[in-house]
């Protein structure tokens, strides 16, 4: 495991390299057994059932919940609706969007928009009429610009700070003579040396 500390939440734990780990094994599959965790993680059981109770406790971990498929249950159809609020009616706007179960996600947003609002339909039509007939009559809402979703190419439950250190592509060593290179490989200068053959040249 690693010694570096990405962030402390809540009032007290700070994560450390392994309980990003319990997280990334928990994105595999929220209803591991803490046994297989402790496994995987490569830790005691009682260590990763305290890990997990405490990042639980601080609110890392917030709920575990089912991923539907939207198309399977009949709601083939999402749209993004970007929203223009008037500014002194926001209050309204989040109550009467509250009201709407169709809506799957909503974002106060910067931009050209104030508002983006994710909902699931079972054919267009439906997408039509809560713009024009729900979303439109609402005195909060000054505009509406609406993007149909065609394909949802890359969904993830989370993104961890960890994951992006695992994607950055290994440096290759680069040569002590860089003049040593075999053909076919790229040739590195050093910054010393390019700025010495500017000034000969000069």
């Amino acid at each position: 495991m690693g010694s570096s500390q990405p962030g402390r939440i809540g009032i007290g734990l700070e994560l450390d390299a392994t309980h990003l780990k319990i997280l990334e094994v928990l994105r595999e599959n929220g209803r591991i057994s803490v046994a297989a965790l402790a496994e995987r993680v490569g830790i005691s059981r009682a260590n990763a059932y305290t890990r997990f109770e405490a990042l639980r406790a601080e609110g890392a971990i917030r709920r575990f919940t089912a991923e539907v498929d939207s198309v399977k249950t009949g709601l083939g159809i999402t749209a993004l609706i970007f929203v223009t609020v008037r500014q002194q009616m926001w209050k309204q706007f989040r109550a009467e969007l509250a009201r709407m179960p169709e809506v799957e996600y909503c974002a106060i947003t910067t931009g050209q928009h104030d508002a983006m609002i994710l909902v699931r339909m079972a054919d267009v039509a439906g997408v039509h009429a809560m713009v024009t007939g729900r979303l439109a009559n609402i005195p909060a809402v000054k505009a509406t610009e609406t993007v149909f979703i065609l394909d949802e190419v890359l969904k993830r439950p989370y993104v961890l700070p960890s994951d992006r250190e695992k994607a950055r592509p290994a440096r290759r060593p680069v040569p002590e003579n860089p003049g040593d290179v075999p053909l076919g490989k790229m040739r590195f200068v050093q910054a010393a040396e390019g700025r010495a053959a500017l000034r000969e040249d000069g």
